[in-house]
Protein backbone atom coordinates (compact mmCIF):
# COMPACT_ATOMS: atom_id res chain seq x y z
CA UNK A 1 0.00 0.00 0.00
CA UNK A 2 0.82 3.75 -0.37
CA UNK A 3 2.11 5.36 2.63
CA UNK A 4 1.40 9.32 3.04
CA UNK A 5 2.53 11.59 5.12
CA UNK A 6 -0.88 13.09 5.25
CA UNK A 7 -4.71 11.77 6.20
CA UNK A 8 -6.76 10.80 3.76
CA UNK A 9 -9.74 11.50 5.35
CA UNK A 10 -11.77 15.14 4.20
CA UNK A 11 -11.74 17.46 6.69
CA UNK A 12 -14.89 19.81 7.05
CA UNK A 13 -12.61 22.63 5.52
CA UNK A 14 -11.48 20.52 2.81
CA UNK A 15 -14.64 19.34 1.64
CA UNK A 16 -16.13 22.64 1.43
CA UNK A 17 -12.97 23.68 -0.89
CA UNK A 18 -13.56 20.76 -2.17
CA UNK A 19 -17.46 22.05 -3.01
CA UNK A 20 -15.68 25.32 -4.74
CA UNK A 21 -13.70 23.51 -7.14
CA UNK A 22 -16.40 22.84 -9.83
CA UNK A 23 -15.30 20.18 -12.33
CA UNK A 24 -16.68 18.48 -15.53
CA UNK A 25 -15.47 16.32 -17.98
CA UNK A 26 -14.58 18.29 -21.84
CA UNK A 27 -15.80 15.94 -25.22
CA UNK A 28 -12.29 16.44 -26.12
CA UNK A 29 -10.04 13.41 -25.43
CA UNK A 30 -9.31 13.33 -21.94
CA UNK A 31 -9.54 17.07 -21.03
CA UNK A 32 -11.30 17.63 -17.42
CA UNK A 33 -12.22 21.12 -16.46
CA UNK A 34 -11.72 22.70 -13.08
CA UNK A 35 -12.74 26.01 -11.79
CA UNK A 36 -11.34 28.17 -14.73
CA UNK A 37 -8.55 25.81 -15.83
CA UNK A 38 -8.43 22.07 -17.18
CA UNK A 39 -6.25 19.54 -16.86
CA UNK A 40 -5.40 17.52 -19.90
CA UNK A 41 -4.50 13.83 -18.69
CA UNK A 42 -3.52 12.58 -22.39
CA UNK A 43 -0.33 15.43 -22.60
CA UNK A 44 -0.08 15.59 -18.58
CA UNK A 45 -0.46 19.66 -18.76
CA UNK A 46 -2.49 21.52 -16.55
CA UNK A 47 -3.87 25.18 -18.07
CA UNK A 48 -5.44 28.46 -16.94
CA UNK A 49 -6.32 31.48 -18.58
CA UNK A 50 -6.50 35.12 -16.88
CA UNK A 51 -7.84 38.48 -17.50
CA UNK A 52 -6.51 42.26 -16.94
CA UNK A 53 -8.27 45.31 -17.45
CA UNK A 54 -6.26 48.62 -18.53
CA UNK A 55 -5.90 51.25 -15.71
CA UNK A 56 -7.74 54.71 -17.35
CA UNK A 57 -5.09 56.40 -15.19
CA UNK A 58 -2.52 55.08 -16.74
CA UNK A 59 -0.13 57.72 -18.33
CA UNK A 60 -0.27 56.33 -21.90
CA UNK A 61 -1.53 53.30 -23.75
CA UNK A 62 1.31 51.32 -23.54
CA UNK A 63 1.54 51.40 -19.61
CA UNK A 64 -2.07 50.78 -19.49
CA UNK A 65 -1.68 47.62 -21.58
CA UNK A 66 1.60 46.65 -19.60
CA UNK A 67 -0.39 47.22 -15.94
CA UNK A 68 -3.09 44.57 -18.22
CA UNK A 69 -1.00 42.29 -19.01
CA UNK A 70 0.54 42.10 -15.46
CA UNK A 71 -2.63 41.59 -13.99
CA UNK A 72 -3.77 38.95 -16.30
CA UNK A 73 -0.41 37.05 -15.31
CA UNK A 74 -1.43 37.30 -11.74
CA UNK A 75 -5.15 36.46 -12.41
CA UNK A 76 -4.23 33.06 -14.62
CA UNK A 77 -1.25 32.34 -11.59
CA UNK A 78 -4.38 32.45 -9.11
CA UNK A 79 -6.79 30.11 -11.67
CA UNK A 80 -3.77 27.83 -12.07
CA UNK A 81 -3.53 26.82 -8.60
CA UNK A 82 -7.21 26.67 -8.13
CA UNK A 83 -6.85 23.97 -11.11
CA UNK A 84 -4.17 22.59 -9.61
CA UNK A 85 -5.79 21.93 -6.48
CA UNK A 86 -8.49 20.36 -7.87
CA UNK A 87 -6.25 17.47 -9.60
CA UNK A 88 -6.33 14.04 -8.03
CA UNK A 89 -3.68 12.36 -6.59
CA UNK A 90 -5.42 8.68 -6.05
CA UNK A 91 -8.47 7.69 -5.54
CA UNK A 92 -8.87 8.81 -2.13
CA UNK A 93 -6.98 12.58 -2.38
CA UNK A 94 -6.94 15.59 -4.16
CA UNK A 95 -4.20 17.76 -4.21
CA UNK A 96 -6.21 20.34 -1.67
CA UNK A 97 -6.23 17.59 0.73
CA UNK A 98 -2.59 17.12 0.41
CA UNK A 99 -1.83 21.24 1.00
CA UNK A 100 -4.70 21.31 3.88
CA UNK A 101 -3.13 18.13 5.63
CA UNK A 102 0.73 19.90 5.34
CA UNK A 103 2.13 23.42 4.84
CA UNK A 104 5.24 22.00 3.69
CA UNK A 105 3.28 20.83 0.60
CA UNK A 106 0.78 23.78 0.59
CA UNK A 107 3.89 25.98 0.07
CA UNK A 108 6.07 23.76 -2.09
CA UNK A 109 2.62 23.65 -4.63
CA UNK A 110 2.26 27.35 -4.03
CA UNK A 111 6.10 28.25 -5.26
CA UNK A 112 5.43 25.47 -8.20
CA UNK A 113 2.81 27.11 -9.51
CA UNK A 114 4.40 30.77 -9.53
CA UNK A 115 6.98 28.89 -12.45
CA UNK A 116 4.10 28.04 -14.90
CA UNK A 117 4.89 29.64 -18.24
CA UNK A 118 2.88 31.87 -20.22
CA UNK A 119 2.08 30.55 -23.42
CA UNK A 120 -0.50 32.85 -24.95
CA UNK A 121 -1.28 36.26 -24.92
CA UNK A 122 -4.33 37.71 -26.43
CA UNK A 123 -4.66 41.76 -26.75
CA UNK A 124 -8.29 42.93 -26.94
CA UNK A 125 -9.77 45.76 -28.77
CA UNK A 126 -10.95 47.32 -25.63
CA UNK A 127 -7.75 47.53 -24.19
CA UNK A 128 -7.74 44.05 -21.79
CA UNK A 129 -5.40 41.11 -21.68
CA UNK A 130 -5.90 37.58 -21.64
CA UNK A 131 -3.12 35.02 -20.57
CA UNK A 132 -2.71 31.72 -20.87
CA UNK A 133 -0.30 29.80 -18.71
CA UNK A 134 0.00 26.06 -18.18
CA UNK A 135 2.45 23.88 -16.52
CA UNK A 136 3.33 19.95 -16.28
CA UNK A 137 2.12 17.28 -13.91
CA UNK A 138 5.41 15.29 -13.92
CA UNK A 139 8.43 17.01 -12.35
CA UNK A 140 8.49 19.03 -9.33
CA UNK A 141 4.70 18.62 -9.12
CA UNK A 142 4.37 15.13 -9.07
CA UNK A 143 7.86 15.09 -6.64
CA UNK A 144 6.26 17.10 -4.31
CA UNK A 145 3.08 15.09 -3.64
CA UNK A 146 3.79 11.59 -3.98
CA UNK A 147 6.12 11.06 -0.85
CA UNK A 148 9.81 9.38 -1.47
CA UNK A 149 8.76 6.41 0.97
CA UNK A 150 5.65 5.35 -2.01
CA UNK A 151 8.61 4.03 -4.91
CA UNK A 152 10.17 1.44 -4.30
CA UNK A 153 8.83 -1.03 -1.90
CA UNK A 154 8.27 -4.18 -4.08
CA UNK A 155 11.35 -5.39 -5.77
CA UNK A 156 11.75 -4.45 -9.27
CA UNK A 157 14.02 -7.12 -10.97
CA UNK A 158 16.63 -4.75 -13.43
CA UNK A 159 18.62 -7.96 -15.17
CA UNK A 160 18.02 -8.77 -18.53
CA UNK A 161 15.89 -7.80 -21.29
CA UNK A 162 12.40 -7.01 -20.97
CA UNK A 163 10.17 -9.61 -23.45
CA UNK A 164 7.70 -6.53 -23.82
CA UNK A 165 8.55 -2.85 -24.07
CA UNK A 166 5.67 -1.90 -21.96
CA UNK A 167 1.86 -2.43 -21.17
CA UNK A 168 -1.23 -1.29 -21.85
CA UNK A 169 -4.22 -1.36 -19.41
CA UNK A 170 -7.47 -1.22 -21.60
CA UNK A 171 -10.18 0.43 -19.28
CA UNK A 172 -12.57 0.83 -22.06
CA UNK A 173 -16.13 0.37 -20.62
CA UNK A 174 -15.20 0.87 -17.26
CA UNK A 175 -15.90 4.91 -16.43
CA UNK A 176 -12.28 5.34 -15.30
CA UNK A 177 -11.59 8.74 -13.67
CA UNK A 178 -7.81 9.55 -13.95
CA UNK A 179 -5.58 10.41 -11.34
CA UNK A 180 -1.91 11.00 -10.58
CA UNK A 181 -0.90 8.12 -8.79
CA UNK A 182 -3.32 5.19 -9.15
CA UNK A 183 -2.92 1.72 -8.79
CA UNK A 184 -3.59 -1.52 -10.73
CA UNK A 185 -5.14 -4.46 -8.17
CA UNK A 186 -5.92 -8.03 -8.82
CA UNK A 187 -9.54 -9.40 -7.52
CA UNK A 188 -7.95 -9.73 -4.20
CA UNK A 189 -6.69 -6.36 -3.77
CA UNK A 190 -3.55 -6.98 -4.23
CA UNK A 191 -1.83 -4.28 -5.73
CA UNK A 192 -0.18 -5.22 -9.33
CA UNK A 193 1.20 -1.80 -10.04
CA UNK A 194 1.24 1.58 -8.92
CA UNK A 195 4.50 3.90 -7.22
CA UNK A 196 5.75 1.30 -5.30
CA UNK A 197 6.98 -0.55 -8.29
CA UNK A 198 8.55 2.50 -10.30
CA UNK A 199 11.38 4.41 -9.86
CA UNK A 200 11.14 8.07 -8.04
CA UNK A 201 13.40 9.30 -10.87
CA UNK A 202 11.29 8.08 -13.82
CA UNK A 203 8.00 8.63 -11.66
CA UNK A 204 9.14 12.52 -11.45
CA UNK A 205 10.22 12.98 -15.10
CA UNK A 206 7.59 10.94 -16.95
CA UNK A 207 4.30 10.45 -14.51
CA UNK A 208 3.71 6.75 -13.15
CA UNK A 209 1.24 6.01 -16.10
CA UNK A 210 -0.06 7.64 -19.02
CA UNK A 211 -3.83 7.98 -20.51
CA UNK A 212 -4.91 7.81 -23.93
CA UNK A 213 -7.89 7.18 -25.80
CA UNK A 214 -7.82 4.94 -28.72
CA UNK A 215 -5.96 1.20 -28.28
CA UNK A 216 -4.49 1.40 -31.65
CA UNK A 217 -2.50 4.27 -31.36
CA UNK A 218 -1.55 3.24 -27.63
CA UNK A 219 0.24 0.83 -29.65
CA UNK A 220 2.42 2.96 -31.10
CA UNK A 221 3.33 4.99 -28.58
CA UNK A 222 6.75 5.35 -27.46
CA UNK A 223 6.22 5.18 -23.88
CA UNK A 224 5.45 1.49 -24.62
CA UNK A 225 6.42 0.74 -27.89
CA UNK A 226 7.93 -1.18 -29.82
CA UNK A 227 5.88 -4.63 -27.73
CA UNK A 228 3.40 -3.93 -25.71
CA UNK A 229 1.48 -6.15 -23.51
CA UNK A 230 -2.08 -5.77 -23.28
CA UNK A 231 -4.56 -6.22 -20.18
CA UNK A 232 -8.25 -6.04 -20.35
CA UNK A 233 -9.11 -4.56 -16.90
CA UNK A 234 -12.26 -5.84 -15.03
CA UNK A 235 -13.74 -2.66 -13.13
CA UNK A 236 -12.54 0.24 -11.67
CA UNK A 237 -12.55 0.56 -7.07
CA UNK A 238 -11.71 3.50 -4.81
CA UNK A 239 -13.19 6.10 -3.17
CA UNK A 240 -13.64 8.24 -6.28
CA UNK A 241 -13.21 4.91 -9.35
CA UNK A 242 -9.39 6.05 -9.78
CA UNK A 243 -7.91 2.54 -9.24
CA UNK A 244 -8.20 -0.23 -12.02
CA UNK A 245 -8.95 -4.31 -11.11
CA UNK A 246 -7.81 -6.68 -13.41
CA UNK A 247 -8.22 -10.68 -13.31
CA UNK A 248 -6.16 -12.76 -10.98
CA UNK A 249 -5.18 -15.14 -13.95
CA UNK A 250 -3.72 -11.58 -15.63
CA UNK A 251 -2.77 -10.47 -12.22
CA UNK A 252 -0.71 -14.31 -11.39
CA UNK A 253 0.60 -14.02 -15.30
CA UNK A 254 2.41 -10.87 -14.46
CA UNK A 255 3.86 -12.04 -11.56
CA UNK A 256 4.90 -15.24 -13.24
CA UNK A 257 7.29 -13.77 -15.45
CA UNK A 258 8.06 -10.82 -13.57
CA UNK A 259 11.81 -11.73 -14.89
CA UNK A 260 10.59 -9.77 -17.82
CA UNK A 261 8.83 -6.83 -16.62
CA UNK A 262 12.25 -4.51 -15.63
CA UNK A 263 9.99 -1.76 -18.03
CA UNK A 264 7.53 -0.94 -14.38
CA UNK A 265 9.96 0.71 -12.84
CA UNK A 266 10.18 2.98 -15.84
CA UNK A 267 6.58 3.76 -15.91
CA UNK A 268 6.21 2.61 -19.49
CA UNK A 269 2.38 2.02 -18.64
CA UNK A 270 -0.77 3.30 -20.40
CA UNK A 271 -4.43 3.18 -19.95
CA UNK A 272 -6.71 3.38 -22.39
CA UNK A 273 -10.19 5.29 -21.63
CA UNK A 274 -13.23 6.01 -22.82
Amino acid sequence: MIKRRWRTEISIGAFFLMALVSSSWSQQPLIQSVGNGDVNWATQVIRATGSGAPNPQAPNIAAARLGAERAAKADALRNILETVKGVRIDSQTLVVNAMTESDVIRTQVQGIVQGARVVNTRYLSDGAVEVTVEMPMAGPLTQTLIPPTSFGTQPVPKAGSPVYTGILFDSRGLNLRPAMSPKVLDEDGREVYGSAFVSQEWATKFGILGYVKDLEDAKKNDRVANNPLTVKAVKVTGAAGSDLVISNADAQGLRDMSKNLSFLEQCRVLVVVD
